[in-house]
């Protein structure tokens, strides 16, 4: 195999092998398989342009842009020109895909459901990585810099991850990968160049001069080799030092929420996703409690949000803007004077382990009472936490509507405006044609869509042989519904997306609710909310009365009296003015849930079995901890860029100030310094060091590629000479004005290169990669001090024995 050949393969790998530090944040892990594949595709076309051979240039535009077909076959096949080509609809479904993906990242636990946008955003991420090693380390023949996007793909993964058991497999495998490719190229520049210029060295006797017996590594290889080291430092380093990032994906494992927890907090994320986990609890463990004046309390739920968009593979909230809590909120939009309505007030507390970023509130509330940092989302009728504000431990009084729609009013009702009719009766051409079918089965004879609804939520609940069970695998795409169908087994995420995707192909407007039951009431007269309590349940829009809860999944919540056409109306005693008493005082924490186990009640995670008065709504703000660790972490971000420079700057003051004996040592240490810092401050300007040629070429190289004027290239030829005196002649001669013709070299350098050259010498210079060489030195420095002590005692030891 050519020398390219195996450079390409290595990098493959390397990147592949980075890869694998993602495998735990997705489940189901099949992403890496697809990801194997287009990047075999993608390092094969690279492999063939360099072969013809194309320029370099040409040799990553190919590439790329096959990338960018093989990422619309896979993710936008029915959008693009012929199954494969991503024309305008299909570039904007990409996009479309990756702002989806960018919304899971900030909603779902780890591990994630392998969402398409998720997907997209994994698979695209490796082939772009891929794509920079493998132009860096095969195409430009530069495999150390190839680390720095090895780095990036580990270090996202690691700081994601949060750590773990196998972060350090991980690790090792990613390290592995790109200390292969680093071998790789070490053999190919061998068999290209065999024995080169190599700096100045050390000698085993102490003595300074240059190693060009090939001993040494050569100069690109210890290059990768401390770039290596840097970057496997970097990736141990940042992950504890950066603060901890909350909600979503970026939480990691999460805490009590999720399977095998044992205490902590509920992970601040999407609610719908650990949904099934809540409900498969051994313990039902209470995150709220509250108090209210409602005259029906089984129709109490707590709702957190809507699901409005259905794309094929998930529902998801919509992203809309936000705004301030107004002080009053506006009555629900499509409300008619004519409709029944009652208000009432609750006090709601939630637990400290509870940690949700939004705030679970009855619908459709009209005044919130509480502190803290929080903005209001219109469209879902929402509180969402801002910078970091979430509901642990969160006391608060809300006002809110019951509203009491008669049948008849529902039966009555008109078209959904053409504006709710055209954003909630979307479906996805993926969605199978049974769930159509058999919704215009269910309701044929339905004279109006409130019947149709009726019989949607009759056939889940009680007449189409469904089964409640929460061991079902969880699934929200098209392909979970049609297999919940067939299957007639699944939990309330099945019957409510089921449900809302019928109602949205018979053009009734729907969306899905997530949020709680009504809970338990407890002796002390509150109402205690746990981890089982946790519902999902579809909302349907009818003009008149708004959006209106149906409950479809059976032996959970509560049948709404309005869709009993023989229910008399109403049913509520008037709750307009909240009653002022014991059931009305917020209640300071969550009573005492009758499940709650020794190790929580000690913890305090319980709550108080009676609740103090005189409490209200508080907000502790923003731990002094996170703040510390925050300015700890801004004061690293801003003194890193900074390190290469004053590196550079104490290194050159050190040069330039060796000793200035009149020994053949001390000569020669001053030579090869004044000649090393000019070839490091020409690399600085953009002349990359070439180690293969000898010191007059050197010299004339910077002269000629740096444009240097006569009192320069003087300058530069005058140390290249001193420094052939110091490798060859018998007895060196003694040498002069070194620090002089430096500064003349640099002068002439930052004269004839642009501004942005200047700035970058001076801001990001390129020879502080040799920081590595000087710790490296040191460190051998140190282990041959110590094999020089101690290095004889086993031998001696031996001896004594026999």
């Amino acid at each position: 195999m050519s020398g390219r050949g195996r450079l390409a393969l290595c990098a493959f790998a390397a990147t592949l092998l980075a890869a694998g530090s993602m495998l735990p944040l997705v489940d189901p892990a099949g992403w890496i398989l697809q990801a194997a594949l287009l990047l075999a595709i993608q390092s094969g076309v690279g492999a063939l342009a360099r072969r013809v051979p194309l320029p370099r240039l040409l040799t990553v535009t190919a590439q790329f842009l096959v990338t960018l077909v093989l990422l619309t076959a896979v993710f936008a096949r029915e959008q693009a020109v012929a199954g494969f080509l991503p024309g305008p609809e299909a570039v904007r479904n990409l996009a479309d895909l990756l702002r989806a993906g960018a919304d899971d990242v900030g909603q779902y636990a780890i591990p994630a459901p392998a969402t398409a946008g998720i997907r997209l955003m994994l698979v695209g991420g490796v082939l772009l990585i891929g794509l920079a090693v493998d132009t860096l380390a095969v195409t430009f023949r530069r495999a150390a810099p190839a680390g720095l996007p090895l780095l990036a793909l580990y270090s996202v993964a690691a700081g994601l991850s949060g750590g773990g058991g196998a972060g350090w497999l991980w690790f090792l495998l990613a390290a592995c990968g790109y200390l292969l490719l680093l071998l790789a190229e070490g053999r190919d520049r061998l068999s290209q160049w065999g024995r080169v210029f190599g700096g100045a060295g050390r000698s085993p006797s102490g003595s300074t001069g240059l190693d060009v017996s090939g001993g040494r590594a050569l100069a690109p290889v210890r290059t990768g080799r401390r770039i290596g080291a840097l970057a496997l430092g970097i990736a141990l380093a940042v992950p504890a030092a950066l603060p901890a990032l909350d909600g979503g994906l970026l939480a990691g494992t999460g805490g009590g929420g999720g399977k095998g927890s044992g205490g902590g907090t509920i992970s601040a994320v999407n609610p719908l996703v650990s949904l099934q986990n809540n409900l498969n609890q051994p313990e039902d463990r209470e995150v709220m409690s509250y108090r209210t004046n409602s005259a029906n309390p089984q129709d109490f739920y707590l709702r957190i949000l809507a699901l409005d968009q259905f794309n094929g593979s998930e529902w998801r909230a919509s992203r809309r803007t936000l705004k301030d809590v107004p002080k009053r909120i506006p009555e629900p939009d499509g409300l008619s004077p004519d409709v029944a309505v009652a208000e009432i007030t609750s006090n709601i507390s939630s637990s400290r382990s509870y940690q949700q970023t939004y705030l679970p509130l009855p619908y459709p509330a009209t005044e919130v009472r509480i502190g803290g940092r929080w903005r209001y989302e219109p469209a879902g009728r929402t509180l969402v936490g801002d910078r970091g504000q979430t509901t642990s431990g969160a006391r608060y009084e809300v006002s809110s509507l019951v509203v009491q729609p008669t049948a008849d009013q529902l039966a009555a009702a008109p078209d959904a405006p053409s504006a709710v009719l055209r954003e909630y009766t979307k479906v996805p051409g993926s969605l199978p044609e049974v769930v159509k079918e058999t919704a215009n089965r269910l309701t044929k004879g339905a004279a109006n869509n409130y019947e149709r609804a009726v019989k949607l939520q009759n056939y889940f609940a009680s007449e189409g042989g469904f089964t409640y069970d929460t061991k079902v695998t969880s699934g929200t795409g098209s392909a979970a519904i049609g297999r919940f169908l067939k299957d007639k087994r699944g939990f309330c995420v099945h019957f409510s997306f089921t449900m809302a995707a019928m109602a949205r192909t018979l053009g009734i407007p729907a969306r899905v609710a997530v949020g709680f039951t009504p809970g338990t009431v407890q002796s002390n007269g509150a109402a205690s909310v746990g981890l089982r309590d946790a519902h999902a349940w579809p909302e349907l829009y009818f003009e008149g009365v708004g959006w209106t809860r149906f409950e479809p999944t059976p032996t959970r919540g509560s049948v709404p009296g309005y869709t009993q056409p023989d229910a008399p109306a109403g049913g509520a005693a008037d709750p307009s003015l909240p009653e002022r008493g014991a059931s009305s005082a917020p209640s300071a924490a969550p009573s005492a849930s009758e499940n709650c186990s020794p190790q929580q009640r000690k913890q305090g995670d319980c709550g108080n079995a009676v609740a103090p008065t005189g409490a209200g709504p508080t907000d502790s703000g923003t731990p002094t901890g996170t703040l510390v660790r925050v300015a700890l972490a801004a004061l690293v971000v801003i003194a890193l860029p900074m390190l290469p420079m004053v590196w550079r700057v104490r290194v050159r003051k050190r040069r330039l100030a060796s000793s200035a004996g009149r020994t053949p040592a001390d000569v020669t240490a001053r030579t090869l310094a004044a000649w090393l810092e000019i070839i490091d401050t020409a690399w600085d300007h953009g002349v990359e060091p070439d180690d293969s040629q000898t010191p007059r070429k050197t010299a004339a190289r910077v002269v000629r590629l740096g444009r240097l004027d006569t009192e320069a290239a003087a300058a530069v030829h005058r140390v290249a000479g001193a420094v052939e005196q110091v490798l060859y002649a018998p007895q060196p001669r003694s040498g002069s004005g070194f620090t002089e013709d430096v500064q003349a070299v640099r002068n002439g350098l930052r004269m004839s290169a642009d501004r942005f050259t200047r700035i970058r010498a001076v801001v990001a210079p390129r020879s502080a990669i040799r920081v590595m060489d000087t710790l490296l030195e040191r460190r051998s420095a140190v282990t041959d001090r110590w094999a020089a002590r101690w290095g004889g005692w086993p031998r001696w030891r031996s001896r004594e024995q026999s």
